[in-house]
């Protein structure tokens, strides 16, 4: 157990993992993680997994503050952000407006080229897309990933 005394100047604090994003099995691991450490520190932290209950139970919770544990979209994509900001319920990472560009890929890359930063080269795919022709301009080994998720 924490030191007597250790965290409770966090309050109650609600872990929101899982959800419904495609990332949610990811974020059953990690936030039980972050739940069992801040328990640990002898935190008040409670789970709530928002696949399963409502934006209006988490208010109803009463909780001080929220750690986001949460992957993907309805996590990292600003829509929780923007809720927990209507709901006065601070919360962990950044807001609303970067979660939502960070979680858009193409975005951030062209964010990024605009404020002259460096970045890899990368390619916008589409089922049309030639894939020996992406591979030759960008050199292999390379990693796909979804835009949005």
């Amino acid at each position: 157990m924490g030191e007597s005394g250790m965290g409770k100047e966090f309050g109650k604090v609600g872990v929101l993992f899982g959800g419904r994003s495609a990332e949610r099995e990811v974020s059953l691991m990690s936030g039980a993680g972050v739940l069992q450490a801040l328990k640990e520190k002898g935190v008040d932290a409670h789970a709530f997994d928002p696949a399963k209950r409502s934006l209006a139970e988490l208010a109803d919770e009463k909780f001080d503050r929220v750690f986001i544990a949460l992957h993907g979209r309805y996590g990292e994509d600003g829509t929780l952000q923007g809720a927990l900001e209507q709901l006065a319920i601070p919360y962990t990472g950044p807001g609303v407006l970067a979660s939502s560009i960070a979680m858009d890929k193409a975005m951030t890359k062209r964010i990024w080229m605009a404020s002259a930063l460096a970045t890899p080269k990368f390619e916008m795919l589409t089922p049309q897309s030639d894939w020996d022709a992406v591979a030759t301009a960008l050199g292999l080994p390379l990693i796909v990933k979804p835009a949005h998720e």
